[in-house]
């Protein structure tokens, strides 16, 4: 499993890779919008693991720019902001299925990784 990982804050990705790394799982990450394109252009992911509110770019704008190109890429957004009802409404035209609210759990991020690859029940 490939992964990008896009957050404005560098702490959280990069804490998030290292424990990703450390469980077997390949990951980069980027903390723009404009670096993650760029990166997507140069490697494929499986899943993109996205912000929903970055600076300039936003993570929905960006999974709408991302699959326009990587078709069979899969996405899962994070969240510090709002309630669940508040994400579900923003993202219904996106067709996000798969969200966490930051502080994200590493155990909570894999296993919703494996299940949206179908790797696990």
């Amino acid at each position: 499993m490939r992964v990008l990982l896009v957050d404005d804050e560098k702490e959280l990705v990069t804490t998030l890779a290292e424990r990703l790394s450390y469980r077997g799982i390949d990951s980069d990450w980027a903390t723009s919008a404009e670096d993650a394109l760029k990166m997507a252009e140069a490697k494929t992911y499986d899943i993109a693991v996205l912000d929903v509110k970055m600076p300039r770019i936003s993570g929905l704008e960006l999974k709408k720019r991302l699959q326009s190109k990587h078709t069979g890429m899969k996405f899962i957004f994070l969240t510090g902001h709002g309630s669940e009802d508040d994400f579900r409404a923003g993202t219904a035209e996106t067709g996000a299925a798969y969200y966490l609210v930051k502080p994200v759990k590493i155990e909570v991020l894999v296993s919703k990784m494996n299940k949206i690859l179908g790797r696990e029940g």
